[in-house]
């Protein structure tokens, strides 16, 4: 069905979502509807004071279009030079508070009356947005311009329970976006981000992964320690425990069956829970003292602060909010987590944890077509903090396939894992559903479980009425149930304030350890589909500072969103499948409300722990598609040392990740597949996932119908196939699933004690810099920035080659080697605060150049050159080159690089300042290391705070500069590493550094 008839459907998905505005009474606008089939059921309308000409030209410039649509970013690539009929562009936009990417069509554009954009957004979704325009008197004989959006949703996910959400996000963008406009127009500026509209590193990778240092860095700046007060005697043990150890003290839940809107949105039943943890602590007032409040974000309705509405509804002040990232099923864990180090570290006392979905409700909302009336926050309005991070779901390959929801890449996944322990259907079908069946007997036994039966594996794996096919191997009882009324609240005190407030003991649960990590962020780009390197991380971390091994534990609560989620996790973590891995009956039975399943764990963990003071729970959470992981250990027994939240990214061994392939010619292995069903039970497509030659994965949907049953008749795991432009053949059943391994990683990453070594490694092309090496080491840096126990970074490439600068090839391909947190080639728009030393061997040209110089310090081999030929291409070495030689060299000099495009050689650069140490050929990795080791083996915050000082002084003025310097000296003096090299020089040994 062509993309404009689908949305004719929108009214049906979105008539109750979104809300209707009628044009104003007083207006007389000549308007040109919406062609028929593209009538929606929302309109937001507002009245402009200039012409229509004007606004007109407005909305059609490409260059204003950050001044008014809120939802704006920037472009991916190059962006029009005019929204014209015809015109195709691909946009960055924020939809339902996500980075992502929509890709347009324009058509019916008519001056000055009508515009409508037609694009394809995240997971599949089709938007549109439908601009008309037309003069009106404003009185007194004024001119203006009535300006109306019609616009809605459909399609991919946006068909589920996403649907509304998506549609009144979308409404509420547009209206705001009307606002702006009027500015725009009226003032010739608007709030947009103009310098980000013909950026084409605006593009085809993830959003920035926080700085993580910086993030931490802030808080500590932002919120002063609490004074601490004496050590507290835990009473069962007779230990002697910190006055900061953080513990659980109440816990409660919520499982609303009523769909009556009033009062029963997510975060009145938050309070509702968090009321009920008060109750469990035995401490009367407790919400009310909290000093931080954070929220899980639902999936059914968006509160930008869902936290401060908490706050507000139990009288609290807190000093700072908190929420999770948009989507995620990390989210409570990594929330309960990061709560428990905050108060560690000594920024908080008691922290409330709250998070609830009311999907059920707003689906009954939606079919009965009511409004539900539920909060709204002034714009503007922001948490304090966010944990964890949004990137767009998936890649272009993946969605071309139409892997574009959850239970597709589930499904998928469960395929790769039965290749994996290469099982029959029939037996791994068996293997599923006996876990299932298993879950479903927890459940069947909890309060608060949404379907609390126990199902036995005959009837998981039977197709009934309630039991449709869904996704192969996937059936409706194997999948989350996501349209629930559930909450959770949590509260998470010091035990100096839980003894305050008179806490009785035997309702304390210690969390131990918490630890996050994650996986390569595009299934489709993983080495493996059947594995997890996060949660083994993530698990190992938090199991280590515990000092406990999975032997150790005894209540495990696994996130159980599909089948494979669960198998993956329990492979990874060491634990048999075959025992008991649930504590609520997991998303399925129990419930799965939007991100915040983990709340549950952890809700039903508590009493099991307080009724065993000696045993041990854990609970994992994932987020997407096995992609970002939280994990948590817990106890009633104090912990045997602080807790702390590990970032088990920051040293997490990755392996290679594959090239994901839309398009290719060839053979291949078969390596995965699922069948997706329509809702009568007939298969709609096939997508499959084949590994060719070179270890890329080819993502394919298929549609030929003989192919489809043929797959779904057979086990054509590790089939031999091949691939054209329209079709896919099988060449090979002999089914060995032996697959190519991935190619060779562009960046290598070497840690040598406190140094962290970055190796280029693309021999083939003078370790040019493509858009996956760009990212790779962007996440290397990222990494080396959030490791406390990495101090300095060396870059290096080849011992012919440091780096040619930009794969020109691929970016001819429209591949441009940007990303959005450090820029051009992955780095240079933010190098990282710690030191970096480049190590140059051979040629460090363009690109190569702007590199090196993104560098705090230069070694460099006799017979290395260094250069900025754009000019030779009609180009400017605008990622820093000519700023950077600028700034380092004298003005002649610089300009003779910059003019001519010739290259230097490193001795003639390093007498003038540029290059530190010049060695023999091949030894200037090994001198570059040296320097780093002598670097290293100072301390660690007098080090960053002198690099700090020496990067700032160029904008501080004389009356200033002082100032400025006895600011940044402040920090140093009087910490732990200042009072440790005094004494260390007075005792005369070598100091042991803290990095505080």
């Amino acid at each position: 069905m062509p993309a404009r008839q689908r949305l004719a459907m929108l009214r049906a998905v979105a008539a109750s979502a979104l809300p209707r505005r009628a044009r104003p009474a007083s207006t007389a606008a000549d308007l040109t509807p919406p062609p028929r089939e593209l009538k929606y059921p929302y309109a937001a309308s507002s009245e402009i004071n200039a012409s229509p000409e004007a606004v007109f030209a407005v909305l059609a410039d490409p260059a204003r279009m950050a001044d008014w649509l809120i939802m704006h970013t920037g472009w991916v690539g190059e962006p029009p030079a005019a929204i014209a009929d015809g015109a195709r562009f691909a946009q960055r936009v924020k939809l339902m508070g996500m980075p992502t990417e929509v890709r347009w069509t324009a058509s019916g554009v008519r001056v000055p009356s009508t515009i409508w954009l037609d694009g394809t957004g995240p997971m599949g979704i089709v938007v549109g947005l439908y601009l008309s325009l037309g003069a009106v008197s404003l009185g007194a004989g004024r001119p203006g311009t009535l300006v109306r959006i019609d616009g809605g949703v459909e399609g991919g996910s946006a068909d589920g329970p996403l649907g509304p959400m998506v549609a009144r996000n979308l409404a509420d963008a547009m209206t705001k976006s009307l606002a702006r406009l009027a500015t725009a127009v009226t003032t010739g500026t608007g709030a947009g981000r103009r310098g980000a509209a013909s950026d084409p590193s605006r593009s085809r990778g993830p959003s920035p992964v926080p700085d993580v240092a910086s993030a931490k860095a802030a808080l500590a700046a932002a919120r002063p320690r609490l004074p601490k007060p004496a050590p507290v005697r835990h009473e069962r043990t007779g230990r002697e425990i910190d006055a900061w150890t953080p513990v659980i003290v109440g816990v409660g839940q919520v499982s609303e069956r009523s769909t009556d809107p009033l009062g029963a949105d997510p975060v009145s039943l938050a309070v509702r829970a968090l009321h009920a943890a008060e109750q469990d602590s035995g401490a009367a007032g407790l919400l009310s003292s909290a000093d931080s409040v954070a929220y899980v974000p639902s999936v059914s309705w968006q509160y930008p602060d869902g936290a401060a509405l908490i706050a507000a509804a139990v009288g609290a002040r807190p000093a700072e909010t908190v929420r999770s990232s948009t989507f995620g099923g990390d989210g409570g864990l990594r929330l309960v987590n990061d709560a428990a180090a905050t108060i560690a570290s000594g920024h908080a006392s008691i922290v409330l944890v709250g998070g609830a979905e009311a999907a059920a409700t707003a689906a009954a909302a939606e079919k009965a077509g009511r409004d539900l009336g539920w909060p709204d926050q002034p714009e503007g309005t922001a948490a304090s903090r966010v944990v964890g991070v949004d990137r767009e779901p998936n890649n272009e390959p993946e969605t071309t396939a139409g892997l574009v929801a959850p239970i597709y890449l589930y499904a998928l996944i469960e395929s790769a894992v039965r290749g994996k322990l290469g099982l029959s259907v029939s037996d791994h079908q068996e293997r599923i559903t006996s876990l299932w069946s298993r879950f479903s007997q927890v459940a069947a036994g909890n309060p608060f479980a949404w379907l609390p039966e126990q199902r036995d594996a005959a009837s998981l794996a039977a197709v009934t009425e309630e039991n449709r096919p869904i996704a192969a191997p996937y059936p409706k009882l194997l999948t989350a149930h996501l349209q629930v009324n559930q909450a959770t609240g949590v509260i998470l005190c010091s035990a100096a304030a839980a003894v305050a407030a008179g806490i009785p003991q035997d309702r304390w649960v210690f969390p131990h350890a918490g630890a996050h990590a994650t996986d390569e962020w595009f299934v489709s780009e993983r080495a493996s589909l059947a594995s997890s390197p996060a949660i083994r991380a993530a698990g190992q971390a938090a199991l280590g500072h515990a000092g406990l091994d999975n032997s150790d534990i005894s209540h495990v609560d696994l996130y159980a969103c599909f089948p494979s989620a669960v198998e993956i996790a329990a492979e990874e973590l060491g634990l048999s499948l075959e025992r008991q891995l649930t504590v609520t009956g997991g998303l399925t039975f129990a419930g799965g409300p939007g991100n915040n399943y983990s709340g549950h764990s952890i809700a039903n963990l508590v009493p099991l722990l307080r009724s065993e003071p000696e045993a041990f729970g854990l609970a994992n959470a994932l987020g997407w598609y096995v992609t970002k992981h939280a994990v948590g250990v817990f106890s009633a027994r104090p912990p045997a040392q602080l807790y702390a939240d590990i970032d088990a990214d920051v040293r997490m061994d990755r392996p290679p990740a594959r090239k994901a392939l839309e398009s290719y010619a060839g053979p291949a292995v078969l390596e995965a597949f699922t069948v997706p069903y329509d809702r009568s039970g007939s298969p709609s497509a096939a997508v499959i996932t084949a590994i060719a030659p070179d270890g890329s994965r080819v993502v394919r949907r298929v549609t030929d119908r003989a192919l489809i049953d043929r797959l779904l008749s057979s086990d054509p795991l590790g089939w031999g196939l091949d691939f054209s432009a329209g079709s896919v053949s099988v060449i090979d059943t002999a089914g060995l699933y032996v697959l190519p391994a991935p190619a060779e990683p562009p960046l290598i990453v070497e840690r040598r004690g406190p140094v962290t070594v970055l190796r280029l490694n693309r021999p083939a092309v003078r370790n040019a810099i493509d858009l996956t090496t760009a990212r790779a080491l962007e996440r290397a840096v990222d990494d080396f920035e959030a490791d406390p126990a990495a101090r300095v970074a060396v870059l290096t490439g080849s011992d012919t080659a440091f780096c040619s600068g930009m794969d020109l090839k691929a970016a001819a391909r429209g591949e441009y080697p940007i990303t959005e947190g450090r820029g051009l080639l992955g780095i240079t728009a933010r190098p990282p605060r710690k030191p970096l030393i480049a190590a140059v061997e051979g040629a460090a040209l363009a690109g190569g150049c702007e590199l090196a110089l993104a560098a705090d310090l230069i070694v460099a081999a006799e017979d290395a050159q260094f250069g900025i030929p754009e000019v030779k291409r009609g180009l400017v070495a605008a990622a820093g080159g000519v700023l950077r030689l600028a700034q380092s060299l004298p003005r002649s000099t610089a300009l003779e690089l910059a003019l001519t495009g010739a290259p230097l050689p490193a001795r003639r650069l390093y007498d003038l300042g540029l290059v530190n140490r010049v060695t023999s050929p091949g030894k200037a990795l090994e001198i570059a290391i040296e320097l780093a080791q002598e670097i290293a083996a100072n301390a660690p915050l007098a080090v960053l705070l002198s690099k700090r000082i020496v990067d700032e002084h160029r904008d501080w003025n004389t009356a200033e500069a002082f100032d400025r310097l006895s600011d940044i000296a402040g920090e140093v003096i009087g910490s732990a590493d200042a009072l440790e090299g005094i004494r260390a020089y007075a005792e005369g040994r070598t100091p042991q550094w803290k990095g505080f």
